[in-house]
């Protein structure tokens, strides 16, 4: 049985066994690169390339996320009950508040970012401030903080990031692919066209592994102990089942960044298209509700 303090000590192991990846996966390329044109250029490049996006992942995808999402900071004076509901949980959690954000989307969702927990963030969006009642709210912010305390969010984090980095590659590759010529460079010109038809090939796939390795079981987990966090189930219970029941879209959510919500944020025929089963990160919300009401708070 996962605890907190193993949970979090697995998701440190397995973050950095993912950047390991990741730098492996981009040398590689680039030194497949320097073969083909006899030169060792490429291989630096991605070896820069690498290292660098490694360590922005690391310290700023958390900005990256937020900057993307177009999410809006709030503080203590503009935003004193949704403070208020996050600062108490916290003391009873033994963390340092987080910021906290603002998706102006009327999808009633939410997520946590940042690194550790002293770098922690939570986003609400517009939709659930404002559709969800206040027990509602603290479970899904007790939710989100669970995530912190064991130290999801930095998984998940540096996966976004890693994994649209990884996109980005695969394109660039393909596009050499057409620009090398095979009938100008000879053979040089067909193996950059076969890495660009590879890199193609395997972007999705290795979106599709890192994400698959995110377990779904750290969504019972964090929901098991946000709900002993509030001492009441039912919040976090009756909160999956309206943000699940909600049709409003959500226009900032892609195949990339879905696994970082409580719930996930796909809706109506996206929700139903192949692409999105086969990115599908979350558990059935049927399961986590049923897991909820079992739960036995003394």
């Amino acid at each position: 049985m996962p605890t907190l303090y193993t949970q979090a000590e697995s998701n440190v192991r397995k973050t950095f066994l993912f950047m390991t990846f990741f730098l492996i996966f981009v040398i590689l390329i680039g030194w497949l690169l320097s073969q083909a044109f006899d030169s060792y250029f490429p291989l630096i490049i991605a070896v820069v390339y690498s290292v660098f996006q490694s360590f922005i992942s690391y310290w700023y995808s958390d900005k990256i996320i937020l900057s993307r999402m177009k999410a809006i900071p709030v503080t203590q004076e503009n935003a004193k009950e949704l403070y208020r509901i996050v600062e108490n949980l916290c003391i009873t959690a033994g963390l340092p508040v987080p910021k906290i954000y603002i998706l102006d989307e009327m999808q009633p969702n939410a997520f946590a970012t940042g690194r550790d927990a002293n770098h922690a963030v939570i986003v609400f969006t517009r939709g659930l401030l404002e559709k969800l009642e206040r027990s509602e709210i603290e479970g899904v912010a007790a939710h989100e903080l669970s995530h912190i305390g064991n130290k999801d969010m930095l998984l998940q984090t540096v996966t976004v990031t890693l994994v649209g980095v990884i996109a980005i590659l695969s394109r660039i590759f393909l596009r050499f692919s057409f620009w090398g010529g095979g009938d100008d460079r000879g053979g040089e010109g067909y193996i950059l066209f076969f890495l660009g038809i590879i890199g193609a090939i395997l972007a999705p796939i290795v979106a599709m592994l890192i994400q698959f390795a995110i377990s779904r079981k750290r969504e019972f987990l964090a929901d098991a102990t946000g709900a002993l966090l509030t001492r009441y189930p039912e919040g976090l219970a009756r909160a999956l089942e309206k943000i699940s029941k909600d049709q409003e879209p959500l226009k900032v959510a892609t195949t990339s960044n879905a696994h970082l919500f409580i719930a996930n944020p796909f809706r109506g025929k996206q929700q139903k298209s192949f692409i999105t089963k086969l990115f599908m990160t979350h558990p059935p919300i049927e399961e986590r509700i049923k897991a909820l009401l079992d739960m036995k708070v003394g």
